[in-house]
C-alpha cells in the first residue's frame, strides 16, 4: 500500500482527462503514455473536476468512523476557491481535493487545519486524491501564558493576533504556544500586545567613518552605531554636527540606529545655558598633555563661592579667550545644564584683568617657533605685528657687481622638495653703492625683486637696505631696475606658442623661434599668454642647442615697425605659422593677396605679431583681411593686424556647446561653447555666425571662439492640420446631446492662487491655427 500511495512532484496537479479505466490495472506503458500525455492547466483542471467520476463504488456518503475503507490524516497545505492541496502527516505525499468533497461549511476550513480523509483515485489520470474529507477538532489550548519579546523561529498569522493590532518589530507582546502533533513546529496562538516599541529619538552625529558613523543621542549620555546604508538622504551632504533622528534596534546584541533622516539645524538642545555670568577661581587646569589613563572629558576645575561653595567642571571647549588658563585666576562664565542627566558646567569662561595684577606678569611678542623652552598665556596678535628686522625708508641706487641666481616663484603651493632645492640652487649677489663718499656693498636676492625683470652685471639699480635686529646683518631689497647695462645683450622677442612646461620666443627679425623652459621664466607662467613681449638672454645648452634664458615679461617696447601702410587687402593664407603645422621646416606663415589689382598674386609673410588676436589660429586656405608694415630690424615687408573672414552655419546646440559647419584640419565640424556666443544670443541650427579659431596647445584641437550671429537661418514652420482633422472639426455639432462634454472635476489655480480660468475666450474657427 505505501509503494501504492507514494506520489512524486509530477503528480501534485489536480487530475487530467484520461482512458484507464481503474487505477490498479495501469501498466508500465500506459504510465509512460500518460506522463507524455500533454498536461493541462491547472485551474481548467479544478474547474472542470466532476466528483461523481471518482472510483468510489457508488457510495457518496462521508466517513464516520464506521467505514472499513483505510482513513488517513494531514493538514490543509494550500485552498483555493474550488480545491485545495493537503499535506499528509503519515507520510511524505500531497494529495489534491476537490472543495465538493468536505462535509461542513467551507468557510470554516482554513490553511494550517488538521482533516481526516481516504485516498481515492481519479480514473481520468490513475493520480492519488483525497475524499470523504472530515475536520478533526483542535486540541485544547494551554492555560499558561507567555510574556516575552517577538523572536524570529515562533511564527504567527494575522488571525492569530486578538483585536485590530498591527504588529510591529520589537513590539511586546503575550501570546500562546501550540505544538502541532504532526509536524511538530511550534506556533503563537492569541497574541495580545503589551507594549509598543519605541518611537523615533534624535540626536546629533559626533563623528564618521568611512562606512559608518556615530550619533550622540539626545535623551542619554551615549554614543550609538550607524551604517551609513541606513541614512534616507544624500549621503554627501551628511557632516558631523548634523541634527538627525533614527530608530533604535538591537543587531547581533548591540543597539544600533536605523532610518536615520537629517533634521533642520538647531532642533537638538543637549544643554541650558544661563543668561546671568557668575565669578569663580580656577582650582585645577586642564592637563597639557592627555594621560591613557585620562577618562573624564571634562578635567578643569572652577570654584564658585554660592551660599554653598561648590567646584564646575569645564574641559576644552569651554574657555573662551585665547590666554591660558592657570590655577588661582580669576575668571567669569556662564553655567551649563546638560538636559539629560542635568550635569553642570562653566562655559563661555574668560579670564579676567586682575589675575595678570595679582601675579605680576609682563607680556611679551614673538612667532611660534620649535623650542624647548615653552611660553604660557599664548595671545594671538594681527598678522604682521612681529617682525625681525627693520628697512630703510632711504632708497639708495647702485650697480650690480655680481648676479644672483635661482627663480621668481608665485607659486601658491610649492612642493617641500622642490622649495628646498630652489632655496640650495640659489646664491646671493652683490651690489656695490656709495654713502657718504665710502664705497660699500650689499648682498642681494632674487626673491627680493621688484617686478619680474632680473638684473644683469652692470645694471643701474634703486634699493632699500633690511637689517636683521638680532644679528645686524644687511640685505638689499626692494630692488628695482633703472637702466640696462648698454654693453649687456638682452634680446627682445614675442611668446609664440605655450605648452605644458615649455614655450617658444619669437625673434624681433620675426624669422625663427627660440627654445625656453618655463624654469628661466622670472614671474608666475600662469599670467604668461601668446603675442606677450619678453626680454631674454641667449645660451647654448647640450648638443650646442640654443635657447632662451633669464625670461621676463616687459611692457614698454618698440612698435613692429616704423611704417605701417593704411590698405586694407583681403587674401588666403597659402602656409600657416609652424605653431600650427609643426612638421614645416619654415617659421613664418605666408599670405597671398586675391582680390582684383595689380598686387594680385603677391605672397607677403606673417608671423605671431601679424595677427590681430595673438591666439587665433590661421588656417591654410582661410580668407582674411590684412595691412602691410616694414620691420625696423631687416626692411622686411610684413602682413599686419590680419583678421580672417570665417563664415559658417550653426551645425548643432547642445547644452552648453554646439558645433558650426567649417573645416578645420581634419575635421568637418568646428566646436564652439556657448558662453563664446556675443552679445548673449541663443544660437538655432541653420544660424550663420562669424567667428574666430584658437588652438589648444596642451591637447592641439581647434575651437571656435567670440561667436557672432551675422543672420538668422530659417526657422521650422508648423505644418497644416490635416484635410481629415479639418473635416472632422468641423463636422462636429456642440449642440448634439452625444457630443463630447467636459466636466470640471477640480478648479485650476493660477500663481496668484485665484481660481478659475482668467485667459480671454473666444470663438475659434475649425482647423484655423493662430
Amino acid at each position: 500500500m505505501e509503494s501504492l500511495y507514494a506520489v512524486s512532484s509530477e503528480q501534485l496537479a489536480p487530475p487530467a482527462p484520461s482512458t484507464l479505466s481503474h487505477p490498479l490495472s495501469t501498466t508500465r506503458s500506459a504510465s509512460i503514455s500518460a506522463k507524455k500525455q500533454k498536461r493541462i492547466p491547472l485551474y481548467q483542471r479544478s474547474m472542470s473536476f466532476d466528483p461523481n467520476l471518482l472510483h468510489n463504488n457508488g457510495h457518496s456518503g462521508f466517513a464516520n468512523g464506521t467505514s472499513g475503507a483505510l482513513r488517513e490524516t494531514g493538514i490543509i497545505e494550500k485552498l483555493l476557491t474550488s480545491y485545495g492541496f493537503i499535506q499528509c502527516t503519515e507520510r511524505q505525499a500531497r494529495l489534491f481535493f476537490h472543495c465538493s468533497q468536505y462535509s461542513g461549511n467551507l468557510q470554516d476550513l482554513k490553511v494550517g487545519d488538521d482533516v481526516e480523509f481516504e485516498v481515492s483515485s481519479d480514473r481520468r489520470t490513475g493520480k492519488p486524491i483525497a475524499v470523504k474529507l472530515l475536520k478533526v477538532k483542535p486540541e485544547i489550548l494551554p492555560e499558561e501564558r507567555i510574556t516575552g519579546q517577538e523572536v524570529f523561529y515562533l511564527t504567527y498569522t494575522p488571525e492569530d493576533v486578538d483585536g485590530n493590532v498591527q504588529l510591529e518589530t520589537g513590539d511586546k507582546v503575550s501570546f500562546s504556544m501550540e505544538t502541532n502533533k504532526h509536524t511538530g513546529a511550534v506556533n503563537a496562538h492569541n497574541i495580545v500586545l503589551v507594549k509598543k516599541k519605541p518611537g523615533r529619538c534624535q540626536g546629533v552625529v559626533c563623528a564618521m567613518k568611512e562606512a559608518f558613523g556615530f550619533i550622540e543621542r539626545g535623551d542619554l549620555v551615549k554614543e550609538i552605531f550607524f551604517h551609513y546604508s541606513e541614512f534616507k538622504g544624500n549621503l554627501e551632504t551628511l557632516q558631523p554636527g548634523d541634527d538627525v533622528e533614527f530608530t533604535i534596534k538591537e543587531r547581533n546584541g548591540k543597539e544600533v540606529a536605523t532610518e536615520v533622516k537629517l533634521l533642520p539645524q538647531g532642533t537638538v538642545i543637549f544643554e541650558d545655558v544661563s543668561i546671568e555670568q557668575f565669578d569663580g577661581t580656577v582650582t585645577k587646569v586642564i592637563p597639557k598633555v592627555s594621560s591613557k589613563t585620562q577618562t573624564d572629558p571634562l578635567p578643569g576645575r572652577i570654584k564658585v563661592n554660592f551660599a554653598i561653595s561648590k567646584e564646575l567642571p569645564f574641559g576644552d571647549k569651554d574657555t573662551r579667550s585665547k590666554v591660558t588658563l592657570l590655577e588661582g585666576d580669576h575668571v567669569r562664565f556662564n553655567i551649563s545644564t546638560d538636559r539629560r542627566d542635568k550635569l553642570e558646567r562653566a562655559t563661555n569662561i574668560e579670564i579676567l584683568t586682575d589675575s595678570f595684577e595679582l601675579t605680576g606678569e609682563t607680556r611679551e611678542m614673538d612667532v611660534l617657533s620649535a623650542q624647548r623652552n615653552h611660553a604660557i598665556r599664548i595671545k594671538k596678535l594681527p598678522k604682521g605685528t612681529v617682525s625681525f628686522h627693520t628697512q630703510s625708508e632711504q632708497r639708495y641706487f647702485g650697480m650690480v657687481e655680481k648676479e644672483a641666481t635661482g627663480s621668481i616663484s608665485k607659486s601658491t603651493s610649492p612642493a617641500k622638495g622642490k622649495e628646498k632645492k630652489k632655496e640650495k640652487d640659489a646664491e646671493e649677489g652683490i651690489i656695490a653703492y656709495e654713502e657718504a663718499g665710502i664705497r660699500m656693498t650689499v648682498p642681494y636676492h632674487i626673491k627680493d625683486l621688484e617686478g619680474c625683470a632680473i638684473p644683469q652685471h652692470g645694471d643701474k639699480i634703486e634699493f632699500s637696505i633690511c637689517e636683521v635686529k638680532r644679528t645686524g646683518l644687511q640685505s638689499a631689497v626692494s630692488i628695482k631696475i633703472l637702466n640696462r647695462n648698454p654693453n649687456a645683450k638682452r634680446l627682445v622677442g614675442y611668446v609664440a606658442a605655450l605648452k605644458d612646461n615649455f614655450g617658444f620666443i619669437e625673434t624681433s627679425q620675426h624669422d625663427q623661434e627660440i627654445f625656453f623652459h618655463y624654469s628661466e621664466f622670472s614671474g608666475d607662467v600662469d599670467e604668461l599668454d601668446v603675442g606677450d613681449v619678453v626680454e631674454y638672454s641667449l645660451s647654448k645648452g647640450k648638443g650646442n642647442k640654443v635657447s632662451a634664458e633669464k625670461v621676463a615679461k616687459i611692457t614698454t617696447v618698440n612698435g613692429p615697425s616704423d611704417e605701417v601702410f593704411p590698405t586694407v587687402y583681403t587674401g588666403k593664407v597659402v602656409r600657416p605659422l609652424r605653431s600650427v603645422d609643426p612638421q614645416q621646416a619654415e617659421y613664418q606663415g605666408l599670405i597671398e593677396i586675391t582680390e582684383e589689382g595689380t598686387m594680385r598674386g603677391e605672397v607677403y609673410p606673417f608671423a605671431i605679431i601679424s595677427l590681430a588676436n595673438k591666439t587665433d589660429c590661421l588656417q591654410k586656405g582661410e580668407t582674411i583681411k590684412f595691412q602691410l608694415c616694414t620691420v625696423a630690424l631687416t626692411g622686411q615687408k610684413l602682413a599686419y593686424d590680419a583678421t580672417p573672414l570665417r563664415r559658417g552655419s550653426v551645425d548643432c546646440v547642445k547644452d552648453q556647446f554646439g558645433f558650426i559647419n567649417y573645416e578645420v584640419g581634419d575635421g568637418k565640424k568646428l566646436f564652439f561653447r556657448v558662453n563664446e556666443v556675443l552679445d548673449g544670443v541663443e544660437l538655432q541650427p541653420g544660424d550663420e555666425v562669424e567667428f574666430s579659431v584658437i588652438l589648444n596647445q596642451r591637447t592641439g584641437k581647434c575651437s571656435a571662439c567670440n561667436v557672432f550671429r551675422v543672420s538668422e537661418g530659417s526657422r521650422p514652420v508648423a505644418a497644416p492640420r490635416p484635410d481629415r482633422l479639418v473635416h472632422r472639426l468641423k463636422s462636429i455639432t456642440l449642440d448634439d446631446a452625444s457630443a463630447p462634454k467636459l466636466v470640471v472635476l477640480r478648479q485650476p489655480k493660477g500663481p496668484d492662487n485665484t481660481k478659475g480660468f482668467t485667459a480671454e475666450r473666444k470663438i475659434r474657427q475649425a482647423g484655423v491655427i493662430d
